[in-house]
């Protein structure tokens, strides 16, 4: 059952710097309180989008993420310490969030989203954020989260470039038009051996700071009312520019 009491004293105190402004207010605080979002992964994306939605007052956060913590990961994904490697990430990410945000519900899934569980693991929510690194789980997240009929934050990182988007195929535009998909982006992954991995690449850590908290700022939006969700539209960042960019795409016939 939704939580539908008024915010307590401790809560707004907390979250006075959200009440305060117009856009949120009380109502888009009591949302948030209110909100399921899942969350996949629990990496370099997924340890700033976490922690701000668990600062922001979500009431439950579901970590989806098979993997554990390891020395290498500590360079970007914030949410972990040197204590936690070896952890489970969806064990070492739930610790944090309690340390951050009492308010905050977790649920933990250590299970990588497949097409035999996925329905299950994202029913009910509100919003899915995906922060995985694999073209297989984006396209899966997103084909799922449109028969559940919810929208979901999509992004992702390279070496110095990052880009989110919002996904939202189950509802139409102003003008009546059905909202592209994942697809209308990129019609086909590509082949296995095209995008070196992470570990092959490298990746600038402040980077996945920087999209992964556009990506919590997006969550919110959706939650709150609040402002214009990136909903056909490609945010770009370059980081060694610097330099933002953003690119409109439609749903293909």
């Amino acid at each position: 059952m939704r939580d539908d009491k008024p915010l307590s004293a401790k809560e707004i105190e907390r979250y006075a710097r959200h009440i305060v402004l117009p856009e949120i207010g009380g109502g888009g605080q009591q949302a948030l309180r209110r909100a399921r979002v899942a969350v996949i992964g629990a990496g370099g994306l997924g340890s700033p989008i976490l922690a701000y939605l668990a600062a922001a007052g979500v009431g439950q956060l579901t970590i989806i993420d098979d993997d554990h913590v390891s020395l290498s990961n500590l360079q970007r994904q914030v949410l972990h310490r040197s204590q936690d490697i070896g952890a489970p990430k969806t064990a070492s990410a739930s610790r944090a969030i309690a340390a951050l945000n009492p308010h905050v519900t977790v649920a933990t899934h250590d299970h990588r989203l497949h097409a035999h569980n996925g329905r299950t693991l994202l029913a009910g929510h509100d919003v899915i954020v995906d922060g995985s690194d694999n073209f297989e789980t984006r396209y899966l997240a997103a084909d799922l989260a449109e028969s559940l009929a919810i929208p979901v934050v999509s992004g992702a990182i390279g070496r110095f470039d990052g880009s989110v988007t919002v996904l939202a195929p189950h509802l139409s535009d102003a003008n009546g038009r059905p909202n592209p998909r994942y697809r209308d982006l990129h019609a086909e992954p590509p082949a296995p051996d095209a995008v070196p991995s992470c570990a092959e690449a490298g990746v600038l850590g402040a980077l996945a700071g920087v999209v992964g908290s556009l990506m919590a700022t997006e969550a919110i939006k959706l939650i709150t009312g609040a402002g214009e969700p990136l909903i056909g539209r490609l945010l770009l960042y370059d980081a060694l520019g610097p330099r933002f960019d953003v690119i409109g795409y439609q749903r293909r016939a």
